[in-house]
């Protein structure tokens, strides 16, 4: 069990030596990296690489049986509740209740964390307006638009004022003008609310040269590091073709 002391000094996540199986198939093998505190982190990694399996076993949809997934400190098999709380998650497939309005999917969500009444209006005007989306309190999920209902699930993950944000696919099935307006509300994030994230994709130009990147590939991480490092002289495509065209 970790304090609160050790807790504190905790990366927002830590991933050591974690393998899962799924019968014969091995879906990850000894992948460990961290997030750090106030930090973005990209996932990088083709469908079928992993990363939902692996924010999977994060989140605790699958138990893991193989390794330590830590959230701020926390354990998640042995201290799950707090590990938890401490999570906000926005998976790829669609989440909201489309004949519900924005502010009745968020007060939903708001009273599973435990938040009801003044306070969940409260934290519900405040997370609108942090993702541009105050104006559209009243309206069904329905008639959002892509872009919007990402940044209303983006809204609804952080009620409870995580300290990690995890981001599967954020961006899948969006245009070009919707995905560069949900990655710049993430980064925007981080930099003034502090709030960690670990971002999977499988798009190039959603990385920045000083992001930290981890190369994910057939369940074993084969790059960990700046993404300009990695990239070297070339683009980062070009490098992650090279490692994932030796691991195959």
């Amino acid at each position: 069990m970790i304090d609160a002391s050790g807790a504190a000094a905790a990366p927002a996540l830590l991933i050591q030596g974690v393998s899962h199986r799924f019968g014969r198939i091995e879906a990850l093998c000894d992948v460990s990296f961290t997030v750090g505190r106030g930090a973005f982190c990209a996932l990088l990694g083709v469908n079928g690489a992993g990363k939902t399996t692996l924010f999977s076993l994060i989140t605790r949809l699958y138990d893991s049986t193989s390794g330590t997934i830590a959230v701020a400190g926390f354990d998640a098999r042995r201290q799950p509740s707090q590990a938890l709380a401490r999570l906000g998650v926005v998976f790829q497939s669609r989440a909201l209740d489309s004949d519900l309005t924005l502010q009745q999917n968020l007060a939903y969500h708001a009273a599973l964390h435990g938040i009801g009444g003044k306070a969940a209006r409260a934290r519900i005007a405040e997370v609108l307006a942090l993702v541009d989306l105050s104006d559209k309190a009243g309206v069904k999920a329905a008639t959002l638009s892509g872009g919007q209902q990402r940044r209303a699930e983006i809204a609804r993950a952080l009620l409870h004022r995580p300290q990690l944000l995890l981001l599967d696919e954020a961006t899948a099935g969006l245009d070009l003008r919707a995905r560069h307006e949900v990655s710049a509300l993430v980064r925007r994030l981080i930099a003034e609310e502090g709030v960690s994230t670990l971002w999977a994709t499988h798009i190039f130009e959603e990385i920045e040269p000083s992001d930290h990147v981890v190369v994910l590939h057939k369940g074993a991480v084969l790059a960990d590091g700046q993404a300009a490092a990695l990239a070297g002289d070339g683009p980062l495509a070009k490098a992650f073709l090279t490692l994932t065209g030796a691991a195959a």
